[in-house]
C-alpha cells in the first residue's frame, strides 16, 4: 500500500505518546533540539571570514560545513542505538559531552583539520539531542514545534553567525549549538531516564556498513566517480548484511515497510533542495543586486522566518487535512522551489524561494517523521526515527556541496 493510499484514519492518529512525552513540554524539547540547526547554518555568510582566518580558498572552507552535516548524518543513527539500548539518560549526558568538547577545539583549533573534528563532535551531539527530543514528540503537532524551531533557528543562523562574527569572531558564531545545553536540566527531571531491557546483541557490523555508506554518499558531490563506486560496494554489503541479519542495526521489517521508506526519501530530496537553496540564493543576490551582505541576510532572515511560520501552521492541521492532501501540498511546493529558482528574471523573488523551501522541508520533516514512526513497531521507533533523521541528514550533506558546484560554475 503506498504511501499516498494510506487511509484517512491513519493520517488522524498521532504516534501514541509515551508516559515521558506527556510530561515534558514542547517548548523545552524544541529548545534541546533546534539550536543546532543555527549552529549549522551559522556559516553560510562567513565562509569567506572562516576561509582568510585559516588561510584557505573559500571553497575549501565548506568541509567546515559539510563535514557537520555528514557528522549529522551518521551519528544521527548511532544515537538512536544508544537510546534504543542504553536509555535517555546515557544518550543526553553523552551528547552534552560532545558538544562542549567539540565547541572547545573549534574555539583554539588553528588548522582546518583540527576544526573539522571539533565541527564534527558538536555535530554528533547535536544528533544526539534532537534524537532524544524526537523520540518524546509523540505527535505531529509536538513534532511541528520541534521542526518549525528548526526552520526558525536556522532561519536566524546565518544572520546570528554574521552578527557574531562581526562582534566577536567566527569561532564564537559556531558556538550556538551549545545553547540547547540548557534545556538538559528540565528535560532529565521530567523524562524516563532508564534504560530498556535489551534481549538482542549490539550489530556493529551493521553499524560500521551503515556508516561507510553514508560517508560515501556524502562525498559523491565532491569525488564522483570514487565515491559512487565505494557507496555501490558498501550498499551491496549492508544489503547482505541485513538480509544475514534481519533483525540487526537496520532491521530489514523496517525497509520493507512502503511508508517508512517512501517517507525518508522524500525528506532527503526535501532536505537537499533546502539546503542547496539555502547558500546558493546568498550569492545569486550578491551577483544579482547592490545589496551589503546585512540587507541579504536580513532578507533571507524575513523570508525563512516565514515560511517556518507557514510550517507551524501545515503541521497543526495535518490531521484534519488527511495524508493525501498533505503530501499532494509538500511535493507542489517542493517542486516550486527550485524551478522558481532557475527561472526567475527577477532576483528579489529568491526570497520567495527561500519560503518555499524552508516550509517544504519544515513541515515535511514533521509530518513525514510521524508517517515513519507510525509505520515502525514500538520497539524499533528510536531506530526508524534514527534512520528517518539520517536520511533528512544526508541531504543537509549534499545541499552545501552541491551550492558551492553552482556557485563556482555561475
Amino acid at each position: 500500500m503506498s504511501l499516498l493510499a494510506r487511509p484517512r484514519p491513519a493520517a488522524q492518529a498521532p504516534a501514541p505518546a509515551t508516559p515521558a512525552s506527556r510530561h515534558v513540554p514542547a517548548a523545552w524539547l524544541a529548545l534541546l533540539a533546534t539550536p543546532v540547526a543555527a549552529s549549522a547554518n551559522s556559516p553560510v555568510l562567513i565562509l569567506p571570514d572562516m576561509a582568510g582566518s585559516l588561510g584557505i580558498p573559500t571553497a575549501t572552507a565548506t568541509w567546515l560545513v559539510t563535514v557537520f552535516a555528514w557528522a549529522m548524518a551518521v551519528g544521527t543513527p548511532l544515537m538512536a542505538a544508544l537510546l534504543r539500548r542504553r536509555g535517555l539518560g546515557d544518550t543526553l549526558r553523552l551528547s552534552a559531552a560532545l558538544i562542549v568538547v567539540g565547541t572547545a577545539v573549534v574555539a583554539v583549533a588553528p588548522w582546518l583539520p583540527l576544526a573539522m573534528a571539533g565541527r564534527a563532535a558538536q555535530a554528533v551531539g547535536g544528533a544526539g539531542l534532537v534524537t532524544a527530543a524526537m523520540s518524546l514528540a509523540g505527535s505531529v503537532r509536538r513534532m511541528g514545534v520541534i521542526t518549525a524551531g528548526f526552520g526558525t533557528l536556522g532561519a536566524i543562523g546565518p544572520l546570528l553567525g554574521s552578527a557574531i562574527a562581526g562582534t566577536a569572531s567566527w569561532r564564537a558564531s559556531l558556538a550556538v549549538g551549545a545553547v540547547a545545553l540548557l534545556a538538559l536540566p528540565a528535560v532529565m527531571h521530567r523524562a524516563d531516564l532508564s534504560a530498556p531491557e535489551q534481549s538482542t546483541p549490539f550489530d556493529g557490523r551493521g553499524a560500521a556498513l551503515l556508516v561507510l555508506t553514508a560517508t560515501a554518499l556524502v562525498f559523491i558531490t565532491r569525488h564522483p566517480l570514487p565515491a559512487v563506486a565505494a557507496s555501490l560496494l558498501t550498499t551491496a554489503l549492508l544489503a547482505l548484511r541485513i538480509r544475514s541479519h534481519p533483525t540487526g542495526f537496520v532491521p530489514a521489517a523496517l525497509l520493507r515497510t512502503r511508508a517508512f521508506t517512501l517517507s525518508a526519501l522524500l525528506a532527503c530530496t526535501f532536505a537537499t533542495s533546502y539546503f542547496t537553496l539555502l547558500f546558493t540564493i546568498p550569492q545569486l543576490l550578491r551577483d544579482r543586486t547592490d545589496w551589503s551582505t546585512s540587507t541579504i541576510g536580513t532578507g533571507q532572515l524575513v523570508a525563512l522566518l516565514a515560511g517556518s511560520v507557514l510550517s507551524t501552521v501545515l503541521a497543526a492541521v495535518s490531521a484534519r487535512l488527511g495524508r493525501p492532501r498533505v503530501l499532494t501540498i509538500l511535493l507542489t511546493v517542493g517542486a516550486l522551489a527550485p524551478l522558481t529558482a532557475a527561472l526567475t528574471p527577477w532576483a528579489p523573488l529568491l526570497l520567495l524561494v527561500a519560503t518555499l523551501a524552508v516550509f517544504t522541508t519544515s513541515a515535511g520533516q514533521a509530518t513525514l517523521a510521524v508517517y515513519a514512526t507510525q509505520a515502525a513497531p514500538t520497539t524499533q521507533r528510536p531506530t526508524a526515527i534514527g534512520l528517518f533523521n539520517l536520511c533528512y541528514q544526508l541531504g543537509g550533506a549534499f545541499g552545501p556541496a552541491i551550492a558551492a558546484m553552482i556557485t563556482l560554475g555561475a
